[in-house]
């Protein structure tokens, strides 16, 4: 523990407080002071008891305030977080939504492409029959007149 001399309303005191936490207890003893003198100047010399009571009131209304508002964007920040977690959650829904439709799409443009594939190959070997039957028709026409 270290120990600390601080002067408050024109007083010495001799407070403990942990080891390097020296800077941080002056710092503070500083604002107190400042409420305080502020207060005495304001007010008058109401009593040493009074002030402090008056100074405590001060400092922790200015506490109680300072956590109002650190709650308050706590809350904000909180509602901020869900609303990203739900934009986060749609997004990747629609991501999802989209690869599949597209899954289909490739899917469906595959089948397309077989189902033109042998469409043309049935197309070929229907234009080889029909050529083939036209030759032999053309053939028995040529014989039939060759023999009359």
């Amino acid at each position: 523990m270290a120990n600390v001399t601080i002067k408050f309303n024109n007083k010495e005191f001799l407070l403990s407080c942990e080891d390097g936490q020296e800077e941080h207890l002056e710092e503070l003893l500083i604002h107190i002071n400042q409420k305080f003198n502020e207060l005495k100047n304001n007010l008058g010399n109401l009593g040493e008891n009074k002030l402090l009571l008056i100074t405590a009131v001060k400092v922790m209304d200015e506490y109680y305030e300072t956590k109002k508002k650190v709650d308050l964007k706590k809350n904000e920040l909180r509602d901020l977080s869900n609303k990203f977690k739900e934009l986060k959650s749609l997004i990747y829904d629609y991501r999802d939504k989209k690869e599949e439709e597209i899954k289909e799409i490739n899917t469906n443009h595959l089948n397309f492409k077989n189902e033109i594939e042998a469409n043309h190959k049935k197309y070929e070997k229907l234009i080889d029959e029909a050529a083939d039957e036209i030759s032999n028709f053309v053939e028995k026409a040529k014989l039939e007149t060759i023999s009359q």
